[in-house]
């Protein structure tokens, strides 16, 4: 996961699925996120159990893979955490992003990788 900048949050808002592609980071086997304090997602993950997922795709060759997490999203409040996590490469793609990080303990990750086709005689599409 730590080799792709950006990945998907699934969470509840309004009693409904929501889904966010947002920038991340692994940081000692957490997701963190960086976000506004006030923002939808920063409410609606404190304390929730979401899911994250991010994946690699290589068109040309058929191939790839994909990561699910599922974990208690958790808003980091401690100032010294605040302050390391600042000085983590964590650039926002949204303006206005402030000094909020929400952080995902992984509980369940499941993982695929997609295999590319092989010629073996005929045409054999194999799935890893």
């Amino acid at each position: 996961m730590g080799s792709v900048p950006v990945g998907r949050i699934v969470y509840t808002r309004q009693a409904l699925p929501a889904v966010e592609l947002v920038n991340f980071a692994l940081i000692e086997g957490d997701i963190v996120i960086r976000t506004s304090a006030e923002g939808k997602l920063a409410a609606a993950t404190r304390g929730a159990v979401v899911a994250f997922e991010a994946d690699s795709v290589d068109l040309a060759g058929q191939a790839g893979w994909s990561v699910t997490v599922v974990g208690q999203a958790r808003a980091v409040t401690d100032g010294e955490e605040t302050r390391y996590l600042e000085q983590v490469e964590l650039p926002s793609w949204v303006p206005g992003q402030g000094g909020h990080f929400i952080r995902i303990a992984p509980a369940i990750v499941n993982g695929r990788r997609v295999g590319g086709r092989r010629l073996t005689g005929g045409s054999d599409a194999r799935h890893h």
